[in-house]
C-alpha cells in the first residue's frame, strides 16, 4: 500500500518540489509556458484573432507571420492554399481557455491551433511571458 501511494504521489511531490525551487532559486519549470501556432485564412483575419487573444489576456505576445504556402488534406482531398500563422506566447495553463476562444471566433471549421511546451529559454523573456499573462 506504502509504495501505491508514493508512485501516485509521485508526480504531484515533484511538482511541488520543482516550483519551490523555482521560487527559491529563480529557475525556469520546463513547460510552464508555451507557444501556440494557429493558422489563419489571410492578414485582416489574423490580426483580428491576435488583437482578441490581447484583449482577453490569454496571451503575452502574438507574431503575425508572413504569407506561406500550405498544402493538406481537406475531406479527402489535397489542397493548395496561403495562410498566415500566429505564433502566441502564453502559459501553458492558458491552452484549454486559448483553443477555446479561438474556435469561438476562428471562421475555419476545423482551426489549426497546436500548442508546443517551452522548454527553455531566455529566462527574463519567460518571466516577461508569466508577468503578462494573469495566472488562473
Amino acid at each position: 500500500e506504502a509504495l501505491t501511494l508514493a508512485v501516485l504521489l509521485y508526480p504531484v511531490l515533484r511538482g511541488l518540489a520543482l516550483q519551490l525551487h523555482s521560487a527559491l532559486t529563480g529557475s525556469y519549470i520546463p513547460g510552464t509556458h508555451s507557444m501556440a501556432l494557429i493558422g489563419c485564412l489571410n492578414e485582416q483575419i489574423a490580426k483580428d484573432i491576435a488583437r482578441a487573444i490581447m484583449d482577453k489576456k490569454l496571451a503575452a505576445s502574438v507574431n503575425i507571420l508572413p504569407t506561406s504556402s500550405a498544402l493538406s488534406f481537406w475531406k479527402g482531398e489535397l489542397e493548395e492554399s496561403t495562410e498566415i500563422l500566429l505564433l502566441v506566447k502564453t502559459r501553458t495553463s492558458k491552452i484549454g481557455e486559448l483553443s477555446n476562444y479561438v474556435r469561438s471566433i476562428h471562421p475555419f471549421e476545423i482551426p489549426e491551433i497546436i500548442s508546443l511546451p517551452i522548454d527553455q529559454g531566455n529566462p527574463l523573456y519567460l518571466k516577461w511571458i508569466g508577468d503578462n499573462v494573469p495566472r488562473d
